[in-house]
Order: structure tokens, then C-alpha cells, then sequence
């Protein structure tokens, strides 16, 4: 039976979404967050596709008629109502409001504080593909006629390239920008949900090169004789020394150090694993301490004479108020020879191997470097745990590298 004005009117949300017949393919559709839009469903090579014609009171019953009534025409014709309308919108510019790129930058402006803002964190990366993959091949049309195939259109061209990680990136932001999409009441369909099944296999994953200990003793000497930059040294040492990331390094100031005590404080903002739970508001999180043999002390006092005023404990090369650059020890270790063979990263990975199989407690191990225990009932990171056995640990850890260096 065909709807009457009232009946659509007084149609209200029920505890799940529910759709009302009209007649000759349309349809009331009521979410159950309250939204109603109309659907116009026909058949097309054996198919039944839909395609939205609106939503109440926006478009009223008699309106979401005459558009049917022209979609109707249109598929008698041949003609894929869907196509016609796209044409239709990027013959016109498409700058309506709900364009994929006016809903994806409205996504982006939302998402984007509660992402990691560095050089490779979520920021910048959505940032990134969105313009140079998602806009260019989705932006100007209109959300409600994106379907699968477009959406597969427009990761099949990152996949093409090889960049078999960005396609897998750019199916979660596809995936959430949809979802944002539907929160807003702008669309009731998301066409990137379980897009992943026809994802391009992607190989196995590399982790960072890193050495062995029987290998430390070429590393070290290597390291004795380096020439190159003394800050590039000196970082590389801490590394090896404290088992921090490289970016904890990059972003080391000198007020987070107590030589004295020989403890680095590192602020919760300026960890990885910590920075996302400082932005979601996770309640009070400790720093990451991190104690310092007389070896680390005496790499940051020596740091700290040469710089002086600086807010940095390692100043940029160009300007001393920049962190240096993140590829600066990367390169550095590949130009002493050490290619493929080990990263900044794989120095903690050296030290981790190694202190296992030295006997040490992996809780120790594990709250060094800022890592979830293996205790998965905890999920809490230990960064701020066995700070007295670690600080043994890590001056055994120092003294070791001395005696490697020194042995002939």
C-alpha cells in the first residue's frame, strides 16, 4: 500500500533501523538514529541496486515521487540512474556540501587531533594519501553514489605501485570516513567494509636489521673511529647505552636529565606507546624512566657542554632549536658499512636480544625499553617499574660494551 504524507511524518525511530514501502521501487528508510531518506530500488542486469534520493523533510514524499518517476524513465532508456547522476554532479563542478572530499576533509578535521603528529604518524600519513590518492579519484563525488567498485578503483592504484602498506592504510581511513558518514546522517551505506578480502597480498614483514653480540666488537670499533658528526656519535652511543627510541633521543631536552641522580625522565607526550593515551585523556601516566650507567651520564653531560643554551640535548645540524633529522643516525650507520645490517631502531633490538641472553629478568628488559610485559592481563606498559634492578642491569650493560671495545 503506497505511503501517505502522514504516514511518513509521524514514522518514528525504533530500536533498530526499519524501511517503509512506497510503490514502484520507493522507499522510506528510518534509521534508527531517527534519520529518513528515500531509496529508489530497480532492477539493472539482474540486479536490484538502490540509490538515494533524499532525505524527509528535506525532500518531501511528492518530491521523492517525480525523482523516482525520472529514474524510472532513465532505466527504461538504459540508462544507469546512478551514472547519470554522477555526471550530472561533476558536470555542475559537484560542489555540494557532501562530496566525498567535503565529508573526508570534515573526517580529517575531526580524527586529526587524536592522531601522531610526526613525520610518519597518522597525521601526517592521512594527510598524505588523502590528497594524493583518495581525492583525486573520489573527491568530487557525492558520498551517496560512491559504490565498491569505485572505492576498489581507488586502492587498486595504491596497490598498483607497490605501496602494499599505504593500501592497507588508506582502507581503514576509506572504512572510517564512511562510518563518519553515516554518524552524520549523510549516507546509509558504507561501501569500504570488508573491502580487505581482495587486498593484494603483502609480504611477509621486515623487522629492523640488528646485531648479534658476537658482531658488537667490529660495530664498537667502527663507531671509535667515526667520521662524522660528534652529535651523530654521541646519539648513536645513547642509544646503545639506554635501549630509548630514536625519537626519544631526537626530542631529549636537557631539564629531562638528572645527572646526579642518573635518571632521564621522559614526559608520557614524548613516547610512542604513551602519546596516543596522553591524547585520549587516559587519566594521570607516569613518565618513562629510564636510569643512566656512568657511561650514559657521561655521554649526556658531554652532550650538554657543547650545547650550551640549547632547549635540545641533540641540536638540528641547520637550526639548534629543530630536533635532528630522523634519518641522521640511520644514514650514519649505513655509511659506516652497517646497511641492511642494523637501524637506530635495531640497536634495540640488539640490546633486548642480548640482555635475554645474558639471564636478565624480561620484566626489567621489557620496562627499559617501554614495552607491554608478556603478562597480557596487565596491558599496562612498565615504564616506570624496576627502576633500581634496571639501573644494575643497564650499568652491567655499559661495562660489557667496554670490555667488547677493549678486548683484542
Amino acid at each position: 500500500m503506497p505511503l501517505t504524507d502522514t504516514a511518513v511524518r509521524q514514522s518514528k525511530p525504533k530500536d533498530k533501523d526499519f524501511t517503509l514501502t512506497d510503490s514502484d521501487g520507493l522507499s522510506l528508510f528510518v534509521s534508527a538514529r531517527g534519520v529518513k531518506s528515500w531509496h529508489f530500488r530497480f532492477s539493472w542486469h539482474g540486479k536490484q541496486p538502490r540509490i538515494s534520493m533524499g532525505t524527509y523533510p528535506e525532500t518531501t514524499l511528492r518530491e521523492a515521487r517525480d525523482l523516482r518517476d525520472k529514474a524510472r524513465a532513465l532505466v527504461a532508456k538504459g540508462i544507469d540512474p546512478r551514472v547519470d547522476r554522477r555526471q550530472s554532479h561533476q558536470a555542475a563542478g559537484a560542489s555540494l556540501e557532501n562530496t566525498f572530499e567535503a565529508v573526508a576533509e570534515r573526517w580529517y578535521a575531526f580524527r586529526a587531533p587524536r592522531l601522531t603528529d610526526a613525520a610518519k604518524g597518522g597525521r601526517h600519513q592521512s594527510r598524505l594519501y588523502l590528497d594524493k590518492d583518495l581525492l583525486p579519484t573520489l573527491g568530487r563525488i557525492p558520498i551517496t553514489d560512491i559504490r565498491r567498485a569505485d572505492v576498489l578503483t581507488a586502492v587498486r592504484r595504491v596497490e598498483k605501485r607497490g605501496a602494499l602498506n599505504a593500501a592497507e592504510k588508506c582502507r581503514t581511513w576509506l572504512n572510517q570516513i564512511f562510518r563518519y558518514a553515516i554518524a552524520e546522517g549523510v549516507t546509509d551505506f558504507n561501501p569500504a567494509a570488508d573491502i580487505d578480502i581482495v587486498a593484494a597480498v603483502q609480504p611477509p614483514v621486515r623487522h629492523n636489521p640488528h646485531l648479534k653480540r658476537e658482531e658488537l666488537k667490529p660495530f664498537l670499533s667502527l663507531l671509535r673511529t667515526f667520521d662524522g658528526s660528534i652529535f651523530t656519535l654521541l646519539a648513536i652511543r645513547l642509544l646503545l647505552l639506554t635501549g630509548v627510541r630514536t625519537g626519544e633521543v631526537r626530542s631529549a631536552t636537557p631539564g629531562q636529565f638528572d645527572l646526579d641522580a642518573a635518571l632521564w625522565t621522559i614526559p608520557p607526550e614524548s613516547v610512542k606507546q604513551l602519546a596516543l593515551k596522553v591524547k585520549d585523556g587516559a587519566g594521570d601516566i607516569p613518565p618513562y624512566l629510564v636510569p643512566l650507567s656512568r657511561q650514559a651520564v657521561d655521554v649526556a653531560r658531554q652532550l650538554m657542554s657543547m650545547t650550551g643554551q640549547c632547549k635540545l640535548l641533540i641540536p638540528g645540524r641547520n637550526n639548534p632549536n629543530r630536533p635532528m633529522s630522523e634519518n641522521t643516525v640511520n644514514d650514519a650507520i649505513s655509511r659506516m658499512g652497517y646497511q641492511g645490517k642494523l637501524t637506530g631502531h635495531g640497536i634495540r633490538a640488539t640490546l633486548s636480544t642480548a640482555l635475554n641472553e645474558m639471564g636478565y629478568n624480561p620484566d626489567w628488559i621489557e620496562a627499559q625499553l617501554s614495552h607491554a610485559g608478556e603478562n597480557k592481563v596487565r596491558r599496562t606498559y612498565n615504564h616506570a617499574a624496576y627502576v633500581e634492578q634496571r639501573r644494575s642491569m643497564m650499568q652491567d650493560w655499559a661495562d660489557y660494551l667496554d670490555k667488547v671495545e677493549s678486548d683484542d
